[in-house]
């Protein structure tokens, strides 16, 4: 496994602690702005594996792809414009 991959688990991992954590923070009644700032630093590292994979796709299958000359270029090149406008929104 490459280090870009594990570093997408690492920050899943944490970001699932996180959640748990903010979890037993509702629980508890904690202060409301306390609880949103966890779940943004949650985000943050969902947002930071997300741009992980999506460089491990192009560093590979959209490269292998074009290198190959693959009938699936633009179909991959779809899927990273796709995704692109949804992490846009």
């Amino acid at each position: 496994m490459n280090t870009d991959k594990k570093k997408s688990i690492q920050s899943l991992k944490t970001a699932r602690g996180q959640i748990d954590g903010i979890i037993k923070m509702i629980e508890e009644e904690r202060y409301c702005i306390d609880v949103s700032n966890q779940i943004l630093a949650a985000q943050s590292l969902l947002k930071k594996s997300n741009i992980l994979i999506l460089k491990q796709h192009l560093e590979h299958c959209v490269k292998d792809a074009c290198y190959n000359n693959d009938t699936d270029t633009d179909e991959k090149m779809a899927e990273i414009i796709k995704i692109l406008e949804k992490t846009m929104k």
